[in-house]
């Protein structure tokens, strides 16, 4: 499991992946896009599902 100190926030998803945050919050009311988790009432990634979430959609 990642460190609290390695997850991303929206924003650094969203500058990895080059698609504005309101994607990636309708990918996520919607069920689609990379896991993400709730921390309190902030959205959080780990890096590396993101990374594996991207190297499905090939």
């Amino acid at each position: 499991m990642a460190s609290i100190d390695n997850l991303w926030d929206v924003e650094d998803v969203s500058l990895y992946l080059r698609i504005p945050v309101a994607t990636l919050y309708q990918w996520r009311h919607l069920g689609t896009g990379p896991k993400s988790r709730r921390i309190g009432r902030y959205l959080r990634y780990v890096p590396e599902d993101v990374v594996s979430w991207v190297r499905e959609q090939e």
